[in-house]
C-alpha cells in the first residue's frame, strides 16, 4: 500500500523537536514551562505516570523520554512501545530508557494504530494540544487507542488548554506564538470539550486542572455507564 500523506499540520506539530530541542526540553518544558509558565508542576505528570503505567505499555508522543525513565515500573522488565511521528524524538527516547528494549513505532496515531499488542497502559502527555483541530475533531485519537487497550487498561495524559485557562500575560504570550508557528494547536481546546470527549467513550473518567493544563485518567467502559468525575485544582 501506497504510504498516507501526513497533514502537513500534523509535521508542523512535531517538526520542532529537532536533536537540538530535545536536548534542552526536559530543562525548559518540564522545568520552566510547566513551573512558571503552566503552573502545572512536572511532578504532577511524575506521579500521573507512577499511579498508572503497567507492564505492557504505548506512550504516544514521547518527547525525551523522560517520564518512562523516572518511572518506577511494575516489572522488570517491561514491554514498552513508544509511537512518535518524529524520528529525533524516538531516538531520543529510546535511547534513554534502553535498558528496557523498547519498540519504536513511527507513525501518526491520527491514523488507526498498528500494532499486534493490547496494552494495559497508554500514556497520552503533552500530545492533544500538538495536534491540529478542536478537541472535538483530536479525539479520534482515543478512538485509535482504545482498540489497542486490554480491558482493564488506563489511558492517561496531559494537555495544555485555552478557553478559560487561567494563564499570565508571559504565558498566553509564548501559547499565541505557537500557535502561529504551528507547534501547539490548542487555540480552541477546552477543559469542557476534553471532558466531553472522554466521557462519550471511557468509564471511570478523572479529570482535573492544574494551571493550565487538564490531567485525565480514563478506563474502558464496563457495562452500559461508567463513573466519571471532574475536578479543578
Amino acid at each position: 500500500m501506497p504510504a498516507t500523506k501526513v497533514d502537513d499540520r500534523v509535521v508542523a506539530g512535531q517538526a520542532a523537536y529537532t536533536p537540538l530541542v530535545l536536548k534542552i526540553y526536559d530543562w525548559f518544558v518540564l522545568g520552566f514551562s510547566n513551573r512558571l509558565l503552566w503552573r502545572c508542576p512536572t511532578a504532577a505528570l511524575r506521579a500521573l505516570y507512577a499511579a498508572n503505567v503497567s507492564a505492557c505499555h504505548l506512550d504516544v508522543g514521547v518527547g525525551t523520554g523522560y517520564f518512562l525513565d523516572k518511572v518506577r515500573w511494575p516489572a522488570a522488565k517491561p514491554d514498552i512501545t513508544l509511537l512518535d511521528l518524529n524520528p529525533n524524538s524516538l531516538d531520543a527516547a529510546a535511547t534513554r530508557i534502553g535498558r528496557y528494549a523498547p519498540k519504536a513505532l513511527a507513525a501518526n496515531v491520527l491514523e488507526p494504530i498498528q500494532a499486534e499488542e493490547r496494552f494495559g497502559s497508554v500514556g497520552l502527555c503533552y500530545l492533544l494540544h500538538c495536534l491540529p483541530g478542536s478537541i472535538p475533531e483530536k479525539a479520534v485519537v482515543f478512538d485509535h487507542v482504545l482498540a489497542v487497550m486490554s480491558e482493564d487498561a488506563v489511558l492517561f495524559g496531559a494537555t495544555i488548554l485555552q478557553g478559560d485557562a487561567p494563564r499570565s500575560r508571559a504565558a498566553q504570550a509564548l501559547m499565541n506564538a505557537y500557535n502561529r508557528k504551528g507547534i501547539f494547536s490548542n487555540a480552541q481546546d477546552s477543559f469542557q470539550d476534553l471532558e466531553r470527549e472522554l466521557n462519550a467513550r471511557f468509564g471511570d473518567v478523572k479529570l482535573r486542572r492544574r494551571g493550565a493544563v487538564a490531567i485525565f485518567e480514563a478506563r474502558r467502559r464496563q457495562g452500559p455507564r461508567g463513573k466519571r468525575s471532574s475536578t479543578t485544582g
